[in-house]
């Protein structure tokens, strides 16, 4: 890729045919397909440069395609709210205590995002965290006067960069199912994302690739 910017029509265009090409190689499954990007960085040493590190939430214009399960932590008072809201679950605080292990390791391998109020985060880590963290996934902390129905309508949409501290973050931009032209809008939501934070052209630092759960990685080039 010769360009510099990622948000130039050529490049646009190369991560169009590159998704398409992700999709066309797939191998076939029998439910719907996540859409991944991947980006690699080059000379970059991770544990130096804290702006390389990402445990970070992108909101995407075209959602992901899926509704996501989310899990709301709340005070006893808004519980109601946040079921109303459209969370699949709502945990209380008088609740929280009383779930046990099995009950705990349910509700992280059902629940995509774990949204807690910031004074009930002790009590969720110590109650969630030993099942959430093998799973990949975290309480992610919300403010008390957060509006509960504008928190859960920001992560159904939302979608989670990690990069465990590796030269390299990816994310799901959505499924097979969708429109290529809305994932490549998800993709580059991503990447502006991405480059306002470590705050250089994202193309002089890194390679950018798209794929299907169960198809090649595919460079767009």
């Amino acid at each position: 890729m010769n360009s510099v910017s990622f948000k130039t029509p050529e490049f646009i265009e190369s991560l169009k045919k590159s998704i398409q090409l992700a999709l066309q190689t797939k191998k076939p499954w029998k439910f719907a397909q996540s859409v991944e990007l991947i980006v690699t960085f080059r000379g970059i040493d991770v544990k130096k440069q804290a702006e390389f590190r990402f445990r970070d939430i992108v909101v995407l214009p075209k959602g992901l395609g899926k509704k996501p399960s989310i899990c709301v932590v709340t005070d006893d008072a808004t519980v109601q709210e946040a079921l109303k809201a459209g969370a699949s679950m709502a945990i209380s605080k008088s609740e929280l205590p009383k779930i046990d292990k099995k009950a705990a390791r349910k509700i992280a391998s059902k629940c995509d995002w774990i949204l807690v109020k910031t004074d009930l985060m002790g009590a969720a880590g110590r109650v969630l965290g030993p099942a959430l963290g093998p799973r990949g996934k975290a309480p992610t902390p919300f403010p008390p006067n957060a509006d509960i129905t504008q928190l859960v309508s920001r992560y159904k949409n939302a979608t989670r960069l990690h990069s465990k501290e590796q030269p390299w973050v990816g994310c799901k931009i959505g499924v097979e199912t969708m429109a290529v032209e809305d994932l490549a809008e998800n993709a580059l939501a991503v990447l502006n994302y991405i480059e306002e934070k470590i705050k250089r052209p994202l193309l002089e630092v890194a390679k950018i690739y798209v794929k299907a759960t169960s198809s090649p990685t595919i460079e767009i080039a």
